[in-house]
């Protein structure tokens, strides 16, 4: 067990991220009867929705106490676009205004770079997120589809492999992050060439391509890449790097896919460690966005020594009005089994008002897993892709470990939430946000590094010239930190698709009140 909870639980999947099985749509006028002490005026279907919005923030919205009015906001005044779609993302946005965050005196969902975007809410329509939500589902479960791997540029004429994923064509090829590009389909592209560009992410979207690489010891590397379905392997590289002061791990750990997907690989990496009597880990984090939080919790409970057995890892806290179960609007959004089967309860079927929300039975304790007893140090490399369960885990470890962060700021998501489907549309708003043993959370601008370390992707992952790298090992040697050689990302050429922008964090043990 990875995670100690009292309660009788039932395995449901319940997404604090992508709602990657369907839920019962609702009718809206259904939808309407949850939350209001007042009686709501006739109105078309698409003011209804506007209105079941609203409805569902009032009640399960993280900061749904600073919300005004249903007067005062007046949702069909948002009704005003030609596009349906539009007139919601206006409405959700809206409504994210009003939490303020006293540290910034901003919106909690305050992004600085695109102001006029909410940072975790949005809206789609249900068929999209239908899409999108079999593409993450399938990707965090150890499935993909593509090339597998990035690229970015380092200087105008120095484009580079950012990283591969192991398992797919690009890793069979032999391509490896710190690669340098140099022709594509027998071209040579530079990144300060808009027509370059073009041909670059044209390529990814083709079954094949050809491409020329020079590796690291100068020699050439052509390949033809076809996209196709492979399994992934959730870890860039583990390997252990021996230093003056002994050996320390070193895990890059690309996603938290599923614990079926990830158990293996933690078991051999953590073997390893064990083997080279490891006291210290580098942690490198820079590319994971979140994935399951069974796995994370995994991999904490590697890290950490069987004395902290029992102790708290870490609370999901919810709005008081979820946490005393009176946010009966979730009465109208079904519950389905893994299977895409409704859930027979106390002689009906079971609902979203039905999960026990209190903070007793969203606590969760260590659980030492794996052979390692001796780990005082942990370095973690982070950066803006940093995110949410990723997060979590070094916000978990901070109260136990020496935890030293190298890199640049992270995301910044200590919430998390399901989707709510209303007509034909699914919305995300927070309903949680997650502390650790010492109520300690709202890093919502991200973890700041102790040491800021550009990310070499001129240096492969695991290698110890790599400036995050060395920085770790300069740290725990105790010689003097090195100053990293300074690469400003000229632009990230092939962009990512959905499922790899994915920024989460996915729970599968929902309790049902009791």
């Amino acid at each position: 067990m990875i995670a100690t909870n009292t309660k009788t639980n039932t395995t449901l999947p319940f997404l604090l991220f992508l709602c990657i099985t369907l839920l019962c749509s609702c009718r809206d006028d259904d939808a309407l009867s949850g939350g209001s002490d007042f009686e709501l005026e006739d109105g078309t279907r698409f003011e209804m929705t506007l209105d079941s919005i609203f409805l569902y923030a009032e009640q399960i919205y993280y900061w749904n106490e600073d919300l005004p009015s249903y007067e005062e906001f007046d949702p069909r005044s948002y009704g005003t676009e030609t596009e349906d779609l539009s007139n919601l993302e206006n409405e959700i946005f809206a409504l994210t205004q009003y939490a303020i965050n006293p540290n910034t005196g901003q919106s909690y969902e305050f992004v600085s770079d695109n102001a006029s975007y909410p940072k975790y809410s949005f809206v789609e329509e249900s068929s999209t997120t239908a899409n999108l939500a079999a593409l993450a589902v399938n990707y965090l479960n150890g499935t993909d589809d593509d090339y597998g791997f990035r690229l970015t540029s380092v200087e105008a004429d120095d484009i580079r492999v950012r990283y591969v994923t192991t398992g797919s064509t690009a890793y069979q090829a032999g391509l490896r992050r710190g690669d340098q590009l140099l022709q594509i389909d027998g071209q040579e592209v530079r990144a300060d060439s808009y027509a370059d560009i073009e041909l670059i992410n044209g390529s990814f979207d083709e079954n094949a391509f050809a491409l020329m690489v020079r590796k690291p010891n100068g020699d050439s590397l052509s390949a033809t890449l076809y996209k196709s379905n492979y399994a992934i392997n959730p870890v860039f590289k583990d390997t252990v790097l021996q230093t003056t002061t002994g050996a320390m791990g070193y895990l890059a750990y690309n996603m938290f896919s599923s614990l079926s997907n990830s158990q293996n690989v933690l078991d051999e990496a953590f073997e390893t460690f064990a083997n080279a009597n490891v006291n210290s880990v580098i942690l490198d984090l820079r590319y994971n966005g979140g994935g399951y939080l069974e796995s994370a919790d995994y991999l904490i409970n590697n890290l950490i020594s069987s004395s902290y057995d029992g102790r708290p890892m870490y609370t999901e806290l919810y709005n008081d009005l979820m946490q005393s179960g009176q946010a009966t609007i979730l009465e109208n959004q079904l519950l389905k089994n893994t299977d895409g089967e409704l859930i027979e309860y106390r002689g009906r079927y079971a609902n979203y008002n039905d999960i026990d929300y209190s903070e007793d039975n969203n606590s969760y304790d260590f659980d030492k897993t794996g052979p390692i007893e001796s780990i005082e140090n942990v370095y973690v490399i982070i950066s803006a892709a940093t995110a949410s369960a990723s997060e979590l885990v070094i916000n978990v470890l901070k109260p136990y470990l020496n935890v030293t962060l190298i890199g640049s700021s992270s995301y910044g998501k200590p919430v998390g939430f399901f989707g709510i489907d209303v007509d034909e549309y699914t919305f995300y708003m927070p309903n949680f946000e997650t502390l650790n043993a010492n109520g300690e959370g709202s890093y919502f601008d991200g973890f700041q590094p102790d040491y800021e370390v550009t990310d070499d992707v001129t240096h492969d992952f695991g290698d110890s010239e790599e400036s995050c790298i060395a920085t770790a090992i300069a740290l725990q040697t105790g010689s003097n930190t090195p100053i990293a050689r300074q690469h400003q990302n000229y632009i990230e050429l092939n962009h990512l698709t959905p499922n790899h922008g994915f920024k989460g964090m996915i729970e599968t043990r929902t309790t049902l009140a009791q």
